[in-house]
């Protein structure tokens, strides 16, 4: 059980930690482009515009996406409640990997919304 309980709070913490830096990156995103830490992809780091907008959107979508992988996660381990570790870990694993997948995923509509409100200079198009 012990084992169940560590991979369970594991499998909470990515979506936790989403919607937390999330929350932080839509209220207030790094001060300076830096290649460290924030939301950094070649398009968000072509001036303090781009650098913001990023950061605000991919917040929001982390606050949202993070909440909504928390309850599933918790309720893909409770079928393997009382199972062998080996059961437990393979669950865990793959609950992990599809969260890390669908963090990765956020990229993408954040990168469709810097290239609709910005031209490929970093240039904010005039709608």
């Amino acid at each position: 059980m012990g084992f169940w309980t560590f991979m369970t709070a594991m499998n909470l913490l990515l979506p936790f930690i989403m919607i937390v830096i999330g929350h932080i990156f839509s209220k207030r995103p790094p001060k300076e482009i830096n290649h460290f830490v924030g939301y950094r992809t070649s398009m968000s780091m072509k001036n303090e515009d781009t650098w913001v907008f990023a950061h605000h959107h991919c917040g929001k979508i982390w606050k949202i996406v993070g909440a909504c992988m928390l309850v599933p996660s918790f309720l893909v381990m409770l079928f393997v409640i009382g199972k062998d570790t080996e059961t437990v870990g393979i669950f865990s694993s793959v609950v992990i990997g599809v969260q890390t997948a669908i963090l990765v995923a956020s990229i993408i509509p954040t990168e469709i919304a810097l290239r609709k409100n910005f031209d490929k200079d970093g240039n904010r198009k005039q709608i």
